[in-house]
Parts: structure tokens; sequence; C-alpha cells
């Protein structure tokens, strides 16, 4: 059994006005170790087993418990019954609307139907407990992502769960120790890791196109001012909630994961601080006082609170690498989430679109540029892309996500995305919330790995093993 130190942070009060302000000597009983920097108390961790690299016995069939009939949860029954080898056994939703859908869904394609879930706040733990299930996909409000996830391993089943996968430090622990007690996989469907630029580039990365990579920029910069405040009585705003009463990056992986995966951090390499600012709240505050002037519904969201519009948080790696990303959902700007690779031999960046490279001082040539596509597109693109295109899920990168993971289910293979991953990627957001409510002093990053990220092996993008799992054509209904 391998065993190392493990960096911790107390939880309470985290989120919220339980922060305490910068320059204060210490954050919820943790000690400031000199006046730099930020660093979160030791607790002796026991890595049980190494989940990085573990391939889990095969499933023939990989049998489905949906959690969460939203937007995302509906779009997932639409994919995952494309998917050879999928069953979809359960469809759980507190609201028995959206759980009628998704069994719309299964029977306009000639489906059996799924056992129905729905009623009350509780309900996802039948699920969890089932016997007929061997995956849980999660696609509920962040709070509820690690409850979920941590009830499917204790009863025997793989986790897949939306982004983020924890909204605290104690949760992304909780998630690594569950994994590793369990043997069983929690993946963070963090589906940029999908996009086929991002795939591109990061095959580019592992044939030395770039050279040694020093800096890397990633983004969600999307304008959802309007989005925010949309009335959702059924979900009780919690989107708005949680902007309400956070500060910091906290949306930071549609971003971070390709370029963590582009780094190989978690195998081979790792982060080890972060520094967070936030500008003031220039929008939500207003439009909060706008609507509640004519609504008394908007009258609790009528607050001086509100996460600041646009956050910027660089992170040093142990290698010297650099990563800054941007986090900005309400100002008026085009969607980007940058996606910029800096090399010693060129670099690339997706946005604005149409994408570029370079491998000098000017940016490449359209042609060349094809020809880069034809040269350096990963098996795994090459293989289901068009596919993946024609099913869609923006833009075809959610089906090729889904059917990776399925298509490594059913071979017995290692996930691209494992639980230290989805532990460390989330881990940015309370941790930029607290270099942002302390000055935006220096934030030690915890190893989840405990080490092993030294030997840790990156993930397979080009199929040496499987690939082998195939698209159902399936039956309009009569």
């Amino acid at each position: 059994m391998k065993s190392d130190r493990r960096h911790f942070i107390t939880t309470a009060g985290l989120t919220g006005t339980g922060l305490l302000a910068g320059g204060l000597s210490s954050v919820n009983g943790n000690r400031l170790h000199g006046s730099d920097s930020l660093v979160p108390d030791e607790r002796i961790h026991h890595q049980y087993f190494n989940m990085c690299g573990y391939a889990a016995p095969k499933l023939d069939k990989v049998r489905i418990g949906i959690i969460g009939i939203g937007n995302r949860g509906l779009a997932a029954v639409d994919r995952l019954k494309m998917i050879e080898g999928v069953e979809i056994r359960a469809l759980c939703d507190k609201r028995s609307t959206r759980v009628d859908l998704g069994q719309k869904s299964l029977a306009d394609s000639g489906l059996s139907l799924a056992t129905s879930y729905s009623g009350s706040e509780d309900i996802w733990k039948e699920v969890c407990s089932s016997n007929e299930i061997d995956l849980i996909y999660i696609c509920t409000p962040w709070a509820l992502h690690t409850p979920l996830a941590v009830a499917a391993m204790e009863n025997g089943k793989h986790a897949a769960t939306e982004v983020p996968a924890v909204v605290t430090p104690d949760d992304a622990w909780q998630l690594v120790e569950t994994s590793e007690r369990t043997r069983k996989h929690c993946m963070m469907l963090e589906n940029c890791c999908y996009d086929f630029f991002e795939m591109l580039t990061l095959n580019m990365v592992r044939q030395g196109f770039f050279g040694d990579l020093i800096h890397a920029e990633g983004g969600y910069i999307h304008n959802l001012l309007e989005f925010n405040f949309k009335k959702d009585l059924s979900n009780d705003m919690w989107r708005l909630k949680e902007m309400q009463h956070r500060n910091g990056n906290l949306y930071p992986t549609h971003g971070l994961g390709p370029i963590c995966q582009a780094m190989d951090i978690n195998r081979g390499e790792r982060m080890t601080f972060l520094t967070s600012v936030s500008t003031n709240d220039f929008q939500m505050g207003k439009k909060a006082a706008e609507l509640a002037r004519n609504d008394s519904f908007f009258k609790e969201f009528n607050t001086s609170s509100y996460c600041g519009n646009m956050n910027n948080t660089i992170i040093r790696t142990e290698k010297g690498r650099t990563i800054l990303l941007h986090y900005d959902i309400t100002s008026p700007r085009p969607y980007s989430r940058i996606h910029l690779i800096s090399g010693t031999g060129g670099c690339a960046m997706k946005y604005p679109e149409p994408s570029r490279i370079t491998q000098g001082d000017e940016w490449l040539s359209e042609d060349r540029i094809k020809q880069l596509w034809e040269q350096y597109t990963p098996e795994i693109v090459k293989r289901i892309g068009e596919i993946a295109k024609k099913v869609g899920g923006h833009g075809g990168m959610d089906f090729l996500m889904d059917w990776r993971l399925i298509d490594c289910l059913r071979n017995g293979l290692p996930l691209d995305q494992d639980v230290y991953d989805a532990a460390l990627w989330s881990s940015i957001v309370p941790l930029s919330e607290w270099s942002v409510a302390n000055g935006s002093k220096p934030v030690m990053i915890p190893d989840f790995t405990c080490g092993s990220y030294k030997t840790n092996i990156p993930v397979d993008i080009n199929l040496s093993k499987g690939g082998n799992t195939g698209v159902i054509a399936l039956p309009a209904k009569n």
C-alpha cells in the first residue's frame, strides 16, 4: 500500500461570506505559512489503490442509470441509446415530467422503457442501490455531484458526473478515497477534452510538434446574463444562487481539462500553486435589482454579493509551466474557451475561430493547417468523429466522450479521465475562491495522486486497444 501526505483544506465556510477577508492570519483554522502563500493543513492520506491506469473488469453490456433529466440529462439519453452495448435501465428526476420525456426518447427509438424514479428529492438513492445498473450517469445541480458519485461507488457502480465533480476540497478527497477503496471508476464528463481541435493539438503535443510546452490558456467566456436570471421554479434557481454567494473561477474545467491532458498533469507533471483575482460585479447585482423592482420573486437575489464578472486564475506547475484561466459569463463578449497551447516549437489557438497554428512568428496558411489536420488527427477521431458530428452534442464532442467511456468499460480499459482528474480540475473552484478572498495570495494545490503522478502513464488517444464499440442505427418509430 502506498502512502503520502496530502494537502487538506477544511471546508466549513469555503463558500459564500464564510471566507475570511484577505490579510488575516488564518482561514478556518488553516495557518498561513509565511507571508506569501496560503498552505492548507496536512493530513495523512493512504492511497488504497492507484486508479490512474486501472482497467476494471469488462462489461459486455453497460447498464446505465441516468440521474437528472434536465437539458443535459435528456441529451445524454438521446446519445447513449445509440451506442452498442448500452442499456438505459433507469431514468431519475424529482420531476416526473422530465422522466416521461426520457422515456419518450427511448420509445421513439423502439427501445425498452427504463424504470422510472421520481417524486422526491432523495429518489436517486434508490437508483444507486439498484442491482440492475453498472454505471450511474449524473446530470444534476452541482451540489449533488459528489453525494451521487460516492453513493454509486459505495453501491458497486461506476460513476460519471457532469462538471464540476466537486464543490469543496473535502468533496475531492472523498471522491478519491471512495474510488480507490471500491476500485470503481469516477469520471468527470468534461466534454471539451473530446472537441476536435483540442484532440488534434493533443496529438501534436504528443508527437513533439510544439516542442517543450511553456504556457497554456483556457477559459469559459460565455454571455449567460439573461439565462442566469431566467425564472426556473422547478430547479430552485440553483445556478444563480451559486453565483450569488461565491467569488472565484466557478467553471474552470472546460478550458483546463484539455490543457491538463496536453501537459500530462497527473501523469508525469502536477500543478503546484495558483493565484486568483476577480473584478467587482458590474452586472449581476444591477440585473437583480432591476428585476426585483417589478417581480417580488427576485427580491432574495437583490444583493451586492455576486461573483466578480471576470476572474483570472494563474497556475504554476512543478516543471515550471504556467496555465492562465479566464472566467466570464456575464460580459457581452463572443463565446470562447481560448485553448492556447504555447511551446518552444510553436503554438496553437482555437478562439477566435477559425483556429490557428504557428511554428514561428506567423500563423500558418489555411492549406498548411489542412495538411496538419490530415497528419495529426488522432485515431479516435478518425474512427468515430464523423458519426459523432452527425449524432451531435456540442458539435459531436459529447457523443465522442460518451462513446469513448462506453468503449473503455466494455473492453476493460483505463478511462481517459480518472478520479484524480475529476478531483484536481474541479478543486480549482474552491481554491480560486480562497485566493480571491485573501487578496489573491498564492494557494498551494493538493496532489490527489499522492505522488503517483511521477510514474502514471498518459492517456491513449490512438486506440491501441479497444475502439470496437459500434453505433446503432436506430429505427424510427412507426
